[in-house]
């Protein structure tokens, strides 16, 4: 009886410890709440980077040269980068020299743009961070020329609600630039994955065209829409609360 009970116990946290792996490391504690994810990054802030390890050469090459060349006729576009963590794309694009706009980051979370604002502050006024959670940007209609939102949309509480807004913000004409998870660890957020198709469909559906697929990552498609040069600015308006 001793021996089962050991194994009947090895079984629990065997699957306790799968469990927990799946809510806090793999799904990043979306499935708990948006203060666990929000807690999540703040605790991890500190090494982000250096888990992440970006390389600016392929950040240049494969993220920034393409987003770019949507905002080719603006002098100086005016970015907002939606969950912007510790500031990757903030800083990449300030650092190309041919960019001389300004971009805002945003985040949830204090600790991400604490060390955000660190690595940016030699650009000055041309960098600003704003604490705001995704479904409620606290920008007019039609703000900004383009918005971002990197490997962030589903670890969003409703990402429904922060597709709506950050297409509100868009300027007519202007870019929006998402990823879609996919492969085995998309398929780990079952109501959430979408293949190529179904997630083109899905951001039209936010009244964005011309909306286009990019392979990027192993766990990364980068997607690309434009908002139509003419909207009725009502048509945008917060679903939900992020």
């Amino acid at each position: 009886m001793e021996i089962w009970a050991l194994l009947g116990l090895a079984v629990i946290l065997a699957v306790g410890g799968l469990l927990g792996y799946y809510l806090l490391v793999v799904t990043e504690g979306v499935y708990l709440g948006r203060r666990m994810v929000v807690w999540l990054y703040d605790i991890t802030a500190h090494k982000y980077d250096g888990i992440k390890e970006f390389e600016p050469e392929f950040e240049e090459f494969f993220l920034i040269r393409p987003l770019l060349a949507h905002l080719k006729a603006i002098p100086a576009p005016r970015i907002l980068d939606v969950a912007t963590g510790t500031g990757r794309l903030p800083y990449a694009l300030l650092a190309y020299p041919t960019f001389h706009g300004r971009v805002t980051g945003l985040d949830a979370s204090a600790k991400m743009l604490q060390h955000a604002g660190s690595k940016l502050r030699p650009y000055g006024w041309r960098a600003a961070f704003v604490q705001q959670v995704a479904g409620r940007l606290p920008f007019a209609d039609n703000s900004f020329d383009a918005v971002t939102c990197l490997e962030a949309l589903e670890f969003f509480p409703a990402p429904d609600g922060a597709l709506v807004e950050m297409a509100r913000v868009l300027k007519p004409g202007g870019t929006l630039l998402v990823t879609r998870r996919k492969g085995a660890w998309g398929k780990a957020f079952p109501d959430r994955y979408r293949n190529v198709a179904q997630f083109e469909n899905y951001m039209q559906t936010f009244g964005l065209e011309d909306v286009y697929t990019v392979p990027w990552l192993q766990d990364y498609d980068q997607v690309y829409g434009r908002k139509p040069r003419s909207v009725v600015s009502s048509q945008w308006s917060i679903v939900s609360d992020q």
